[in-house]
């Protein structure tokens, strides 16, 4: 038996088009200080252009590509089967006129969506009533329960998703990133399963 390796591979990693991945790229090595001098730049695949956004490495061909290039190595493996390669576009500096469209387009729709609620619960009326029974007086606009309202409801939002801006304001996940999270790990899962379907239509073929 020869010398003995421990490898992890990473749950998803993001590449450049074009990139020449190597073992230090897509996994994570426990080994002494020379096979891990030596495998870390190990060449494991070669992203084409057929490969389009993503491509999934499976732990078995990683074994295969190591094992051909250091036959009497022991390779343990722990963690996940699969290594989720996504191809990250080409970065293009974003345009003025479209950022600005889609921020008045996002800041109309996200007023019309605050004002058509407000209306359907009618709060205008409850804001009234509420003057009402504090002051004794009737008062169509009570702008003193009006304005910290509106201020109070930005700042709900802020503090809802937990960001100013890019910066957070603590380590908690917000809502929208839990479900994003959750979004991302579904997503994941699809594509493990249909490359392996879609290997497995191969191999029987």
């Amino acid at each position: 038996m020869g010398d003995q390796i421990y490898l992890r591979l990473k749950n998803k990693i993001k590449i450049p088009k074009g990139k020449k991945l190597l073992l230090k790229d897509i996994a994570y090595i426990s080994a002494n200080e020379h096979w891990k001098n030596l495998l870390e730049g190990s060449f494991i695949y070669q992203v084409k252009e057929e490969d389009k956004n993503i491509v999934v490495l499976d732990v078995f061909s990683v074994i295969e590509k190591i094992r051909s290039q250091h036959p009497n190595l022991d390779v343990q493996t722990v963690g996940p089967n699969q290594t989720i390669a996504y191809i990250a576009p080409q970065k293009k500096k974003p345009k003025l006129f479209i950022v600005s469209f889609i921020w008045v387009l996002l800041f109309i729709g996200s007023g019309m969506a605050i004002m058509n609620f407000h209306y359907d619960v009618s709060m205008q009326e409850v804001q009234q009533k509420l003057h009402f029974m504090l002051t004794g007086k009737t008062e169509a606009y009570p702008l003193w329960l009006q304005i910290p309202y509106s201020f109070g409801l930005g700042l709900g939002m802020i503090l809802f998703f937990n960001h100013v801006f890019k910066k957070r304001i603590n380590e908690e996940p917000s809502p929208l990133e839990v479900e994003i999270h959750n979004y991302q790990q579904n997503l994941d899962h699809y594509v493990i399963i249909h490359e392996n379907e879609m290997s497995k239509n191969k191999n029987d073929d």
